[in-house]
């Protein structure tokens, strides 16, 4: 086994990639797109005050299906599946629920996890909770503006921070420079 746990974790993601895939199918039920979160409840968006605030017929009529079942329901895309993999220019991230700059496209790099991946937001831009399901303790990051889900942060990142902001693409839009 390696020494390196950040390749390790990565290794098993791409190794077991069409595991995931399936289970995302099977969690669906046909849609395919995204991976049912696991657990007792059903999760919601980070709960709060926040800037924008709105029901969920509202949210419903300005997101699309998967747009919501990401941000405002806590589900996952499948890994390798997002538009934003790819994104190269220079630019900025926005929540795709309210438009607020969330991230610099000078803090993403490739993770090969399968998601958009940053080491940094953009200050002021997001907040954090605790987030225990799927037999683990992780970070889950949301927008500090509307408490849309955006993913979750890990500590096998690159330099400066060490941190690994693994985004749910779907949950952002792109404005280049």
């Amino acid at each position: 086994m390696s020494d390196d746990k950040n390749l390790d974790r990565r290794s098993f993601l791409k190794k077991n990639g069409l595991m995931l895939g399936a289970l995302a199918i099977a969690g669906v039920g046909g849609g395919g797109y995204l991976l049912q979160r696991t657990g007792g409840s059903r999760a919601v968006a980070a709960e709060g005050s926040f800037e924008i605030s709105r029901t969920p017929e509202e949210w419903k009529a300005q997101l699309t299906e998967n747009q919501y079942l990401v941000l405002r329901e806590e589900k996952t895309e499948r890994p390798y599946t997002s538009d934003l993999l790819e994104e190269k220019r220079e630019g900025t991230y926005h929540c795709a629920g309210c438009d607020l700059a969330v991230y610099s496209s000078t803090t993403k790099f490739n993770s090969d996890t399968g998601w958009p991946s940053y080491w940094a937001s953009i200050e002021n831009a997001v907040r954090t909770k605790p987030d225990n399901t799927l037999f683990t303790a992780r970070t889950e990051v949301h927008c500090r503006r509307c408490g849309g889900h955006f993913g979750h942060i890990f500590d096998d990142g690159p330099e400066p921070t060490g941190k690994r902001h693994c985004l749910n693409g779907i949950a952002l839009t792109f404005k280049a420079a």
